[in-house]
């Protein structure tokens, strides 16, 4: 999974039509492209101050590729040596096409100036054979395995907390939801532009009406996401952390919403059930930026401002 040159990005297709094999070929395009150092005028370079890998996670049943991040300073950002540091587990965004490549600018600068280990997982993506529960398991197993395996990765257990965009902050949801089931205790979450909803109800928000075909043609992307996400038959509301049951025991969140989004009403929702249940929940909304904002930096002024809030947040959690 090496850095691509001087890569073409691809034209965008034609999404209600496109075919299995269309898909997994614009995918495999589009990614070599956000991996690139073409793309990077666009999704920002990485931080100098943080070193970064590519490793894989051994599971029993399958390997899963991380892309990990590791302060390069050999301080601890209070002034000790670098021992064990909080964890911060990543899922990147897209559902059907991503790769945590794409994450470089953000995760790297939250590795350097937590400091912190920021595991990025590059999860199964969704297709016809593959839903979203597989994506899911892959943030949930992969977090997990780096808690038990806390002395291997040089990080403390008991500052651990989760981050996401998209339909990876659904995933990072997911995790905080099953990690709070299973008596893991997380000190955060993080929710960028969360899509919490692939239900029946998925979109029956204003903010569908309103951002659903401008300054993207989101829903007919929305509408393959939540094809792709749930096979027939399938309970939608189980991958759907707006409809869980249990919220009143999850990690403190931040709920980073763009206000020129579709599914900014899925962010603003889910801090009104997670308070409802008792959670701690904070909802900052940027106006006039986009979905995918915080890894556009090149084309989205408040991706900075945002980038600032989450260390802020994540610092306060992570060195209490």
């Amino acid at each position: 999974m090496g850095e691509v040159t001087a890569t073409e990005r691809p034209p965008e297709p034609d999404w209600p039509t496109i075919t299995a094999e269309e898909l997994v070929a614009y995918r495999d395009a589009e990614n070599r492209f956000r991996a690139s150092t073409s793309a990077r005028a666009l999704l920002g370079d990485p931080d100098p101050g943080a070193g970064i890998q590519w490793q894989k996670v051994a599971l029993p049943d399958r390997e899963i590729a991380v892309r990990v991040y590791r302060p390069t300073s050999g301080r601890d950002g209070a002034g000790g040596d670098r021992t064990e540091l909080p964890l911060v587990l990543h899922v990147h965004g897209g559902g059907f096409v991503g790769t945590a490549a794409q994450c470089d600018w953000a995760n790297s600068h939250l590795a350097a100036h937590l400091p912190a280990v920021l595991v990025s997982v590059e999860h199964r993506l969704l297709d016809p054979q593959t839903p979203l529960s597989a994506a899911a398991a892959d943030g949930w197993d992969v977090l997990r395995h780096v808690v038990r395996h806390a002395a291997q990765w040089g990080i403390d257990p008991a500052r651990t907390a989760v981050f996401g965009e998209s339909c990876g902050a659904l995933i990072s949801a997911l995790s905080a939801i099953r990690a709070d089931e299973a008596g893991l205790r997380l000190a955060a979450q993080v929710l960028v532009n969360p899509a919490v909803d692939v239900s029946e109800t998925m979109f029956d928000y204003a903010s569908i009406a309103e951002y659903g075909y401008s300054p993207t043609r989101a829903v007919p992307q929305l509408r393959l996401f939540q094809q792709l996400s749930v096979p027939p038959g399938a309970d939608a509301r189980a991958v759907s952390p707006l409809y869980a049951d249990n919220l009143g025991g999850l990690a403190p969140a931040l709920v980073v919403v763009p206000t020129r989004d579709a599914v900014a009403d899925h962010g603003r929702g889910y801090v009104e059930r997670l308070r409802a249940a008792g959670a701690s929940a904070r909802l900052t909304e940027y106006p006039g930026a986009r979905h995918a904002f915080l890894t556009l930096p090149g084309v989205e002024p408040q991706a900075e401002a945002a980038r600032a809030e989450i260390l802020g947040f994540l610092r306060a959690a992570l060195t209490a």
